[in-house]
């Protein structure tokens, strides 16, 4: 274990990008590849990387987010160990909500005062990755930098989504350019690598000294690291940029969340959920084996307690107890599960006409994503026949032609969307 390193992880603003995932629930919060939550993602890398120091930061729709947090990641008490979520609060001289990432770590460095920590690692909550962030600690030192930033690389037509860093030789960084519009503002800036023209782009992973992050934030007010705070440190500290050449994505919309999901149902998948020498925790709920009657099931994903009749799943995620009818159709879809099952007795005695939690009978699902405890009816219809981008109900909402079911929603049978 890293004894000196506290890991600080942004919970995010209001994930309006994500919305109506957020709706109820903090951004960290969303369920990822059928039964994780993003959050986990970070949380792995640190402890894989023996970083067990670890604080959250959040401040919308957070029970969720701190349910999970309690019941997944319990530390033996001779570890020294700990994760700990911290909301905004109202103190006696402060009383403003957060107004950014850097404003977030700002009003909470008073909780970051054991001595004996050196080191702060910024993550994102929101991020796809599998990195050693212990090897990024050693570059950090070595170095003797005062900030360091993991950068991956990107192609020159991805430029203009990502703030771009140019470093010398010794990968200290000189330039720094948020999101540039056009290529001629940075091709002085570009590496080759493989013989092909690639951009250095910022992570929004970073490791501080502790006493330069505390200088830093104390000299300014602004709000944002990659934007503001960084590109001012360049000018007087030690900034070393750190090449980063795995997988990287940044799920932040639904149309990246909906895409990086379901291309871990791929043989060629970019993350190795089987890596036993990497692990990606979560919460251990105990739950039995997925269930299966003669179910086709291609290139998909099935979590634990599952119970799919002769039904059809494709290219497709099935989430936690998950429950799907006899001759219902599942295609590119991502269904998130349920947060518990209903007994044969609450069903039965349910209104007449009700709908039971999971997919009924006979029912088509393709290019959409079904949030925790929906529940679809028989012989519905969830395809967006007519083409929609971007359309809204009281039970169900599209984006970018991706239609999602709302957390406790429930269509009725024979319903066409």
């Amino acid at each position: 274990m890293v004894n000196d390193v506290l890991c600080v992880i942004l919970g995010g603003g209001r994930g309006t990008r994500l919305y109506p995932l957020t709706k109820d629930r903090a951004k960290p919060a969303v369920p990822l590849f059928g039964k994780y939550r993003l959050i986990d993602i970070p949380i792995s890398n640190c402890l894989n990387s023996g970083l067990n120091k670890i604080k959250i930061l959040t401040q919308f729709n957070s029970e969720s987010l701190n349910k999970h947090i309690s019941r997944a990641y319990k530390f033996e008490a001779f570890s020294h160990g700990f994760i700990e979520v911290i909301a905004a609060d109202q103190t006696m001289d402060q009383t403003d909500w957060f107004e950014g990432p850097a404003d977030a770590v700002r009003k909470t460095l008073k909780h970051f005062n054991n001595p004996k920590i050196k080191h702060v690692c910024i993550l994102s909550g929101d991020q796809l990755y599998k990195m050693d962030l212990r090897a990024f600690y050693d570059f950090h030192v070595q170095k003797k930098a005062q900030v360091s930033v993991a950068c991956n690389l990107v192609s020159p037509e991805d430029i203009s989504a990502y703030g771009i860093m140019g470093a010398d030789e010794t990968s200290r960084v000189k330039e720094f350019v948020e999101k540039p519009s056009q290529e001629d503002l940075v091709r002085h800036l570009r590496v080759m690598r493989g013989g092909r023209p690639k951009y250095l782009c910022s992570m929004g992973i970073y490791f501080f000294n502790k006493e330069t992050l505390h200088e830093i934030l104390a000299r300014s007010h602004k709000a944002d690291f990659g934007k503001e705070i960084i590109p001012e440190a360049i000018a007087d500290k030690a900034v070393y940029a750190y090449e980063f050449d795995g997988y990287w994505r940044d799920i932040g919309t639904i149309t990246s969340f909906y895409t990086e999901n379901l291309l871990l149902t791929k043989e060629d998948a970019p993350l190795d959920l089987f890596d036993e020498e990497w692990q990606l925790y979560t919460r251990s709920r105990s739950l039995p084996p997925a269930k299966y009657a003669s179910a086709q099931i291609e290139s998909s994903i099935v979590a634990d307690g599952s119970i799919v009749g002769e039904a059809t799943v494709r290219n497709s995620i099935i989430g936690l107890r998950s429950k799907i009818g006899k001759n219902a159709m599942i295609e590119d879809s991502i269904i998130m599960g349920a947060d518990y099952y209903e007994t044969e007795e609450e069903i039965r005695h349910q209104k007449r006409g009700a709908v039971a939690i999971g997919i009924g009978e006979g029912s088509i699902v393709r290019h959409a994503i079904l949030d925790k405890n929906a529940r679809v009816g028989r012989n519905v219809s969830i395809a967006n026949e007519a083409g929609l981008q971007d359309h809204t109900t009281q039970s169900y909402m599209i984006r970018d032609g991706i239609v999602i079911v709302y957390k406790n929603a429930t269509i009725p049978d024979g319903t066409v969307i």
